[in-house]
This record gives C-alpha cells, sequence and structure tokens, in this order.
C-alpha cells in the first residue's frame, strides 16, 4: 500500500506499491512512479516523468517533463533538472529533450542536469556539479562542467 501525506497534492497518476509521498509534494496528472520509492517533501513532479522502483527522490527537487529514472536512483536535496536548453518567457517547446539517469546512479545535493543528459547505470554524480553531457556507466563525476574522476568497479 501507497502512502500519500495529506498534505501532499497528488493527481491522476502510477504510484507502486508501498511507495511514500510526503508534505507539500506535487504530483501532476500521468506521472508513472514504481514501487517502494521516497518522494520526499517539497518536491514537484510533472506528468511526463517516468520514475522506476526504489528510488529515492529528497527534498526540494523538480522533475520535469522528459525525465526518466530508472530503478534503485537516488536523487540528493535540491537537485535541478532542466528540460529547455534555452529557456524563453511564454514559449513552450512542443517536446522536450529527455534526461534519463540510468539504473543505481546517485546524483549528489545541489547538483544540475542538462536537458538531454544521459547519466549511465551506477554512475555518481558530486554534489554542487552542473553535468553538461553524458555521463558513462560506472563514472564518478564532479565539477563545474562535471569531469570524470574516476570509474567504480563493477
Amino acid at each position: 500500500m501507497s502512502i500519500i501525506h495529506p498534505k501532499a497534492d497528488v493527481a491522476d497518476c502510477v504510484l507502486g506499491e508501498g511507495t511514500k509521498v510526503w508534505q507539500f509534494v506535487v504530483i501532476l496528472e500521468g506521472a508513472s512512479i514504481g514501487k517502494s520509492c521516497n518522494i520526499c517533501a517539497h518536491s514537484l513532479i510533472e506528468g511526463e516523468v517516468v520514475i522506476g522502483d526504489r528510488v529515492t527522490i529528497k527534498s526540494g527537487v523538480f522533475v520535469w517533463n522528459g525525465v526518466t529514472i530508472e530503478d534503485d536512483v537516488f536523487v540528493g536535496p535540491g537537485v535541478t533538472f532542466t528540460n529547455d536548453l534555452f529557456p524563453r518567457s511564454k514559449h513552450h517547446l512542443k517536446s522536450f529533450p529527455k534526461i534519463t539517469i540510468a539504473k543505481g546512479a546517485s546524483i549528489g545535493a545541489n547538483a544540475t542536469i542538462l536537458a538531454g543528459v544521459h547519466v549511465g547505470e551506477s554512475a555518481m554524480i558530486g554534489a554542487g556539479s552542473v553535468v553538461v553531457k553524458n555521463v558513462p556507466n560506472y563514472a564518478v563525476v564532479a565539477g563545474n562542467p562535471a569531469k570524470i574522476l574516476r570509474f567504480l568497479e563493477k
């Protein structure tokens, strides 16, 4: 059974068994969230978002249209996803560049992931990093712009 805090605003969406949605979370119509996820306070998930199983989204994270987060991903507090490389007020895209966070990846607090980026399986993004290009599987990246520091063992 999923748990939705009474102060959360959850529209018609898919919520997997055992997922917890905490206070002041907004989930828009059409979003798909897997099993045993933890969506922490003050987060927003738009409708064209897919989130896998056992994902943790810490407080203050906004997940915009076009983002896919696969199974077993950790998204730290204040992580920023972008879905428009050239945003303008009152100019809306017909479709959004996709961001994919692959299975087992971990994103440190306050990192920024730019539109169109793929973060590879089990990759780690350092806190405060700005990710402007794809991150390979098992890579550890940090900095602005994020650079590969090393690779984790498989």
